[in-house]
């Protein structure tokens, strides 16, 4: 097992670094070939059948838990019980979502607004109908990635995620230059979903040979399933609220060419988003069962897991933001997108820098709900979703795609930024003073690379893609060598003084034990 978390932690930054490159590459090309209003729509119409993932009801979340509680038991038929009652209901799910995607697609003008033209509404209601057949079977997949996920077998998983991230673009790219348009792309995606779903399956049934009993469902258990799955799903509702509402809010107030521009800064923003969840979606199968056997006396060990994980997210993290403000616009308008798309960067900004916090503290969320306390932040989220929508549409029709961003930004820092420490602190009992502590040992080696990009920006215009190029590559170099520094001076002074790592508001430990002892060694 240990074996796999690492080759898990491995295969996931290196699939994300293959997405990001490929993102860099292919989607300045497809933006091109389709055209403003033609990849407006198709974010446009992404953004919205993504609300029927909503459909999982927030089971696939409680799945790790209710595993983990079942197989410390060593109960074979429970477990049994367990898959076929998981099984039994996504099918049902999927079925569900088909039929109200189907019917919403009957009627397009409705759901996306006047602002499109006749044929833009024809050929959404076409993208429509395909992007219902995927969701309803990547619902059926989800079930089975929970599965090999709480298995913990993050190879094969890994693996997988890696064929799709770069095969997509590869079948993709030649039919985009030999004109076909969004019908194709979306076709290609399905087709991509079903494959998932039968590898996933078979790997399920033939290789882990999963216990499955679609007999003797225990109503107590499905009931309690529920209860915890309810909260979820209003976080699914609040994550798709604060990342597509934008999308549909602009549809109605500007048209398809202003959410092309707001889909290019999303672009980005989800790069952060799957960067920061490379670690910490790897330790989510060890923090239920850690939970599972401990309970509440885990919480210590749970502070010091936030914190190295977090650690290492925001030093991550943090070249991608502070290069991103630096060198953003000029790629965006330069290299990715072209002029039509110049406030993208300032939609970016809104977007990507607010969502550090909750991005490098996402352990925290696995946490939750492994603890079954996930109800607060349910709760809280759904609040400010709300908040979000009702700001962003004033400012959308103010400001366009800046000002939906900006109403994203101001949901995020009042509901991350501050109640959510709040609650980690005061209710969980993770100690959130240690934590900060524990970034803040970072921010010095900030400093060097900050007024490198300064410089850089105040003395060099770009004439070449070469020159720019080089020029981040310094800059990258100098963020690493300027952290690594950094950190090695704190280790050999923090060393010289505890022979032990330090630990939050008392011993934990000599050595972080378990899920931490990877991290540590990682970071020190």
């Amino acid at each position: 097992m240990k074996n796999q978390l690492k080759a898990g932690v491995i295969l996931s930054y290196l699939t994300t670094g293959i997405s990001i490159v490929i993102q860099l590459v292919y989607m300045p090309v497809m933006i091109r070939l389709l055209g403003q209003s033609e990849f407006g729509l198709y974010t446009l119409v992404s953004g919205v059948v993504s609300y029927l993932s909503l459909f999982s009801l927030g089971f696939t979340g409680a799945y790790l838990r209710f595993f983990a509680r079942e197989n410390q038991k060593n109960d074979r038929e429970g477990l049994a019980a367990l898959n076929g009652m998981f099984i039994t209901l996504f099918l049902v799910l999927a079925s569900a979502a088909l039929v109200c995607g189907l019917t919403l697609s009957c009627f397009p003008k409705q759901v996306f607004g006047s602002k499109l033209s006749g044929a833009e509404l024809r050929e959404a209601r076409i993208l429509m109908v395909i992007l219902v057949v995927n969701i309803a079977m990547g619902l059926v997949s989800s079930i089975f990635d929970s599965i090999i996920n709480a298995y913990e077998q993050f190879v094969f998983q890994r693996i997988i995620s890696l064929l799709a991230t770069v095969v997509n673009p590869l079948i993709c790219l030649p039919l985009l230059l030999m004109g076909y348009g969004n019908v194709m792309l979306v076709v290609v995606a399905t087709c991509m979903t079903l494959g998932r779903l039968l590898v996933n399956g078979w790997f399920c049934l033939c290789q882990l040979k999963i216990p499955i009993s679609f007999h003797g469902f225990q109503l107590s258990l499905f009931k309690e399933v529920g209860v915890f799955s309810f909260f979820l799903l209003l976080n699914m509702v609040i994550d798709q609220i604060n990342w597509n509402v934008d999308k549909l809010i602009l549809s109605h107030t500007n048209g398809t060419s202003e959410v092309a521009v707001y889909g290019v800064a999303s672009e980005f923003n989800s790069l952060f988003l799957t960067f920061s969840t490379a670690i910490s979606s790897v330790f989510s199968p060890r923090i239920n069962r850690i939970a599972a056997q401990n309970g509440p006396h885990s919480r210590r060990e749970f502070t010091v897991l936030m914190a190295k994980v977090g650690r290492i997210q925001w030093m991550i993290l943090g070249l991608m933001a502070m290069g991103f403000v630096i060198f953003g616009r000029f790629f965006i308008v330069n290299l990715y997108a072209g002029e039509g798309y110049a406030n993208a960067y300032g939609a970016a900004l809104f977007l990507v820098l607010p969502v550090l916090i909750p991005l490098i503290q996402n352990t925290g969320v696995e946490v939750q709900r492994a603890l079954n306390r996930h109800q607060f932040r349910s709760a809280i989220y759904f609040a400010m979703a709300v908040v979000n929508a009702l700001v962003s549409i004033p400012l959308a029709r103010r400001f366009g795609c800046v000002g939906s961003a900006m109403g994203t930004a101001i949901s995020l820092v009042l509901a991350n930024g501050l109640i959510m420490n709040v609650f980690y602190h005061r209710a969980l009992k993770i100690d959130m003073l240690y934590f900060w502590k524990e970034i803040g040992k970072t921010l010095p080696g900030f400093v060097i690379p900050l007024l490198t990009g300064a410089l850089i920006m105040r003395y060099i215009t770009f004439t070449s893609l070469t020159q720019y190029l080089l020029c981040v590559a310094a800059f990258a170099v100098v963020y690493c060598l300027s952290v690594y520094r950094f950190l090695e001076y704190l280790q050999v002074k923090f060393q010289s003084i505890f022979p032990s790592p330090e630990s939050p508001r008392g011993s934990i430990g000599t050595t972080p034990s378990g899920n931490s002892s990877l991290l540590y060694m990682a970071m020190v």
